[in-house]
């Protein structure tokens, strides 16, 4: 394992710890008593599956883990590499197994870049116990990793680093004269330390960089000053400058796209207009394309709204219109306004009910024929068939009711549409009962008179 670190690595890396006590964050995993401390203190461990956002320490974990237990370690990238390198270390495993009874620790990094094929590689050597893997993903392993290979590993989820474990890495660098900026004087104010804390946004990694580079700005700021007598600081002005535009953690193709979605969803469908128009705009400010994001209200629309408010429709679907001819960034105040729209229309999901009422309906019954009262008949044949016999024209009658079935006779007296009572869907459910009320009382009257005769 090369893991040489010198004067030109990056601070991120000079930083890296390879003890378990110099590790920042993840106390779900690394405090006293937790799985991973565990591992390593009993000297064995299993195939993992070490899933987290960029920054997290999933590296670092590996590398901890390398220099914890006695065994050969072997750092693997899914970007650089392929199968054939991964026969390579299988041969190399077999020949130090034979060898020197030395186990073989894999650690393959961005696992999820791996297809299928190249996933189902390893799995022998997994099954055997010839190689223990470490694979580190920033995807959902349920999605992105094979099945047969997940099972044989154990997953542990590593979360974004608080606030104040981010500055807890920042301070130690600061600190530390030999890896890190101790030896160049500088100093740093409390708030562009905060500056940088957030904007790291949970990123180790993210927040190393930032303060490498606003040192180097500063350290140069000092020297071109003439360097006086008076240490080198950095400032809130300066943290500002060398931060330009904070990048948001999200991947419009990845899980945080689909856990952002379901958070705008769960927003608009609950009425908060509040959250549902922070998360449409973290999605946009993320680099989600927009028109994404219209189709989703106007199917959220339709699911979610329908006719308790009919114009819930027709706004998401101008929404989507005004930011196709507009563009950003004016048209994404449309959709913000659409967001706003849904969240605060009345509810209902009647219509998106009755639709999966209908559709088991129709794979329970099949192709049932058309009534044929129902039928249209525009030849001779078709009368003679009967085709439209029976049929009762509804503007005939002074009410516009008539008294006939609808469906086939195998599902008489269904009823699907059942409307809430809320919003513009709670006056169409009080006229269906008024004229379901015409109805009954027209049948009672037909079923006396037939009785009679």
């Amino acid at each position: 394992m090369n893991n040489r670190k010198t004067a030109h690595s990056p601070l991120a890396e000079r930083m890296r710890p390879t003890r378990l006590e110099n590790f920042v964050g993840q106390e779900h995993l690394v405090g006293e008593g937790k799985l991973l401390r565990q591992l390593i203190d009993s000297g064995r461990l299993p195939s993992l599956v070490l899933w987290g956002p960029p920054g997290s320490g999933k590296t670092t974990l590996a590398t901890i883990l390398a220099h914890a237990l006695a065994a050969h370690f072997v750092f693997f990238s899914a970007v650089l590499s392929g199968v054939k390198e991964v026969r390579l270390i299988v041969e190399q495993a077999r020949a130090m197994l034979e060898e020197n009874n030395t186990a073989t620790v894999l650690f393959v990094d961005e696992i999820h870049r791996f297809n299928k094929s190249q996933q189902d590689a390893f799995l022998p050597h997994v099954e055997s116990g010839l190689l223990t893997l470490i694979g580190a993903t920033t995807e959902n392993p349920s999605f992105q990793i094979t099945a047969p290979l997940l099972s044989r590993c154990q997953v542990l989820v590593l979360a974004p680093l608080a606030l104040a474990d981010i500055r807890r890495v920042m301070e130690r660098a600061l600190a530390d004269p030999v890896q890190g900026l101790a030896g160049q004087g500088l100093q740093i104010d409390e708030a562009a330390l905060d500056l940088f804390a957030t904007a790291a946004d949970g990123d180790c990694r993210r927040a190393l960089n930032l303060l490498e580079t606003v040192a180097a700005l500063t350290l140069e700021q000092h020297r071109s000053a003439g360097g006086q007598a008076s240490e080198p600081v950095i400032t809130l002005e300066r943290a500002r400058e060398t931060l330009q535009q904070r990048t948001l953690r999200y991947d419009a193709r990845g899980e945080e796209h689909y856990n952002l979605i379901s958070a705008l969803h769960k927003s608009l469908r609950d009425s908060d207009p509040d959250g549902a128009l922070y998360w449409l705009a973290r999605m946009l400010i993320g680099g989600e394309d927009p028109l994404y994001l219209a189709r989703r209200m106007i199917r959220f629309a339709a699911e979610d709204i329908g006719n308790a408010d009919p114009q819930a429709l027709q706004v998401a679907l101008n929404g989507r219109e005004t930011y196709h001819l507009l563009g950003s960034p004016e048209g994404e105040l449309a959709l913000m306004q659409v967001a706003a729209y849904l969240a605060t229309a009345p509810k209902s999901n009647a219509v998106y009910a009755a639709w999966h009422k209908v559709r088991a309906d129709i794979e329970r019954t099949g192709s049932l024929p058309v009534p044929l009262h129902l039928r249209n008949a525009p030849t001779g044949l078709m009368r003679n068939l009967g085709y439209g016999e029976g049929y009762r024209y509804a503007h005939d009658d002074r009410d516009g009711l008539v008294l006939q079935e609808h469906l086939p006779p195998e599902l008489t007296g269904t009823t699907y549409y059942e409307p809430t009572n809320r919003g513009y869907e709670a006056v169409i459910g009080d006229r269906l009962r008024k004229w379901k009320q015409i109805l009954k009382e027209r049948a009672h009257q037909y079923d006396q008179k037939t009785s009679t005769k």
